[in-house]
């Protein structure tokens, strides 16, 4: 049987659900099935637990996280830019400076604010 057009994708869709749903079962049969008050705790190592296992963390953690994320997609913006530049003229020209421009300008308001201390 030939399949054509979206028999394909719709072919591709059922063999994932499938695949999927196989090693959903295939892990339900070979699990092992000894529930006890040790299997029941959350750290397995042999260590007793102490403490809570939810920390808080300071919040200055994740706004540094999401400044390097923000610069960090600031250079995969740039890439097919860079890559196209010969084609696309000097309004492209302008486009990336002005986009260089709103990312320099939040840098320093990341700056100012003590943001990219380390503390």
């Amino acid at each position: 049987m030939y399949i054509q057009g979206y028999g394909i994708l719709a072919a591709f869709i059922g063999f994932s659900i499938c695949f999927a749903f196989a090693a959903l079962v295939m892990s339900w049969i070979v699990q092992p099935k000894a529930p006890g008050k040790l299997k029941q705790n959350t750290y397995e190592c042999g260590m007793k637990l102490f403490g809570d296992s939810r920390i808080q963390y300071d919040v200055k953690y994740y706004l540094y996280a999401l400044l390097f994320l923000i610069f960090d997609i600031e250079a995969v913006f740039l890439f097919p830019w860079a890559v196209a530049y010969d084609k696309l003229g000097l309004f492209a020209l302008i486009e990336a400076l002005i986009f260089m421009v709103i990312l320099i300008i939040g840098l320093v308001y990341a700056w100012r604010k003590d943001a990219l201390r380390w503390q």
